[in-house]
């Protein structure tokens, strides 16, 4: 990529100057990867490393990069290989990115570049969803020497910077991620928040039950790392036993990985030692008001048995992107005490307890008095359970989608109209509005009726109107309608799971104004397409030294203005 980059914050006004380069070199390698067949060579080969060392000790570099050596440089080139192995995809084929209309990733970085190469190479339009925040996650979990974690961080953030450049639409599935996309240069105007769909019905039984649970215990459900501080949890629990001795905590969860699995071996130690055995005597067997189980056990032989276990719900994580297991909670009816991290406040609303991360104390508190309160849980679970099924059941999701891919296809322009053998249209091979009757494309193309089956009216297309502000000839056809279609005789959407990307055949209406609506203005298709050569010496290279310029990164932790720390601070009672 030919050190572009690493040098970049040295140049006057370089943001979207470097911003460029970096998708040019990135865009030259695909290109490459096409005409060599792959791209491992290339990333992986002496003149490559040989050029991004050039490029750390370049004047203006980044300074965590100057002190790079030979072995640190080998361990960039390996992990550039991996994480751009999508370029190395057979997209340029006829049956390839080429003849979707939508290309969704569901996340940023490695994961949407397919979807890059589709909007610079063929036009097609890129939807990305983030959940989580990716680009946190790598800050959080990058290991190696620090010129590696200084050069890769750079890299990922100019990846990152150039998938929401890139972006049609963008649907964060909360407020914190957005804040982080916007924070990595997206476009407000293209952000809408889409919450993530759960199946509901599985929690219907428990949500729906009165009573059941043991009211002095304690709940905690998730995957068992070291980001869900359980440790914190297990010395607050102290505090709980000590104003409620008939308190018991039980946490549900599974380690996976080596690194998880000794740390649910150190909790386990800890728990031993803070609650021996309770006994009458000293030769008699006690019970241990701690206990680790799975998921299968047969105490809790499913996950809405785990949560109808307990009385209350405690998240007590210091890292969390979007926390699954409080809506689950929710949809139980169960109230939650929780950590202020990540989405945290803004899926549990007013139905729930929070408190500052790693604040024992605080935490013991809250749970307390939760436990002492009967009326308030049962106020406060009602109330979760209605928020949860308003807000993150998998139907309003499916709204939210149906709605956005609609508006995007329908701004995209028309490529070319596909047929079938038999000269129907194939359903989405084109923008919605080419399959309107009588509207700017042959009637032969759309005998029958629409080509998409129970389709009346598509992103304020409806009998027969076109959509609004796309300009047309005298014969009531735009320009880029005009035109011979293109024939073919076999489905062109066919996508295999090694793709990361897939064709999105629409077969249900668009109802009014579906929740998270299209970007208000259409991007320019043809914008970034003059792909930059591909480099003449060591184009692998490039990759590393195009994002080694990237700014301070984002901090990892945030934390909701007017928190006292070491108090619970109630997120407020019933349904607002």
């Amino acid at each position: 990529l030919g050190g572009a980059g690493v040098a970049g914050e040295a140049f006057e006004g370089g943001a979207d100057a470097e911003a460029d380069r970096f998708g040019n070199a990135l865009y030259g390698l695909a290109e490459l990867g096409r005409d060599e067949g792959g791209l491992v060579g290339a990333l992986r080969s002496e003149a490559a490393v040989r050029t991004l060392e050039r490029a750390c000790r370049a004047p203006g570099a980044l300074r965590g990069a100057r002190e790079a050596r030979v072995p640190d440089l080998l361990t960039v080139a390996a992990h550039l290989e991996r994480a751009l192995r999508p370029l190395s995809l057979d997209w340029y084929e006829d049956d390839g990115l080429g003849s979707v209309d939508l290309c969704h990733a569901a996340a940023g970085g490695s994961a949407a570049l397919p979807g890059l190469l589709a909007r610079h190479f063929h036009g097609v339009p890129l939807l990305v969803t983030e959940y989580g925040v990716p680009l946190r996650a790598h800050y959080l979990g990058a290991s190696g020497e620090a010129p590696v974690r200084a050069l890769l961080a750079a890299f990922h953030r100019r990846l990152t910077a150039e998938v929401y450049r890139r972006a049609a639409c963008l649907t964060p599935g909360n407020t914190h991620a957005r804040r982080w996309q916007e924070r990595c240069g997206a476009d407000r105007a293209r952000i809408r928040t889409v919450y993530p769909g759960m199946d509901a019905a599985r929690f219907a039984e428990v949500g729906e039950s009165v009573g059941g649970a043991d009211p002095y215990t304690l709940v905690w459900v998730g995957r068992i790392e070291p980001a869900k501080d359980l440790i914190s949890l297990l010395h607050a629990f102290v505090e709980i036993r000590r104003a409620e001795p008939k308190a018991r905590l039980r946490i549900v969860g599974a380690a996976a990985g080596s690194e998880a699995t000794a740390y649910l071996g150190h909790c386990k130690a800890l728990a031993a030692q803070l609650f021996p055995d309770e006994a009458d005597g000293v030769h008699a067997v006690g019970d241990n008001p701690v206990s680790f189980e799975e998921i299968g056990d047969p105490a809790v032989p499913d996950l809405a048995e785990a949560y109808a276990a307990g009385a209350v719900v405690v998240l007590s994580s210091v890292v969390e992107g979007f926390p699954i297991s409080l809506v689950e909670a929710m949809f139980c009816a169960r109230p939650t005490v929780s950590t202020d991290v990540g989405a945290v406040v803004e899926v549990i609303g007013g139905t729930g307890l929070v408190v500052p991360p790693r604040n024992p104390r605080a935490l013991a508190e809250a749970c307390v008095a939760l436990l002492r309160e009967p009326e308030r849980r049962a106020r406060l679970g009602a109330a979760a359970r209605a928020r949860a099924l308003e807000l993150f059941t998998v139907e309003q999701n499916v709204a939210a989608f149906r709605g956005i891919y609609l508006e995007v296809v329908s701004h995209a322009p028309v490529r070319k109209v596909v047929l079938d053998g038999t000269g129907e249209p194939l359903p989405f091979g084109a923008p919605a509005e080419a399959h309107v009757p009588g509207r700017w494309t042959d009637p032969r193309l759309v005998a029958g009726g629409l080509g998409v089956a129970g389709v009346a009216g598509v992103a304020g297309v409806a009998g027969g109107a076109g959509v609004a502000g796309l300009g047309g000839s005298a014969a009531g056809r735009p320009h880029w309608a005009l035109g011979a279609p293109a024939r073919g005789t076999t489905p062109v959407r066919a996508t295999t799971p090694a793709r990361a990307t897939a064709s999105v055949p629409v077969t249900t209406p668009a109802s009014g104004s579906a929740p998270g609506s299209a970007p208000d203005s259409s991007p320019d298709p043809a914008e970034g397409r003059a792909a930059g050569p591909a480099p003449e010496a060591a184009p692998g290279a490039t990759a590393a030294s195009a994002a080694a310029s990237a700014s301070d990164p984002v901090r990892a932790t945030e934390r909701s203005p007017g928190t006292a720390a070491g108090e619970p601070v109630p997120a407020g009672e019933g349904a607002r």
